[in-house]
């Protein structure tokens, strides 16, 4: 079983309604819980966005490590490419 911690937050009256709400609506067993869950799905977004950040980061690596060894394309040929491609998208 974990260990709880207990913590007390300042809410905007708008979103201590809502998670009243929740509760009350019977989505909820308690205001912990919508805490929890909300954590949960918080955590679950930041680690996509550093998933995504990383991701990102490695392209740039990769792009760099391309144009350092040379392996580039004239400006124009990739042009005509994303010309072509954005009218077959229309």
């Amino acid at each position: 079983m974990s260990q709880i911690e207990r913590m007390t937050v300042a809410l905007p009256v708008e979103m201590a309604a809502t998670i009243r709400l929740a509760v009350e609506s019977g989505d909820y067993a308690s205001s912990s819980e919508v805490f929890r869950d909300a954590i949960r799905d918080w955590k679950h977004k930041r680690q996509l966005q550093q998933q995504e950040a990383e991701s990102i980061k490695a392209g740039v690596r990769q792009g760099l490590a391309d144009l350092k060894a040379g392996n580039t394309k004239p400006a124009e040929e990739v042009l005509t490419r994303l010309e072509k491609k954005y009218q077959d998208m229309q």
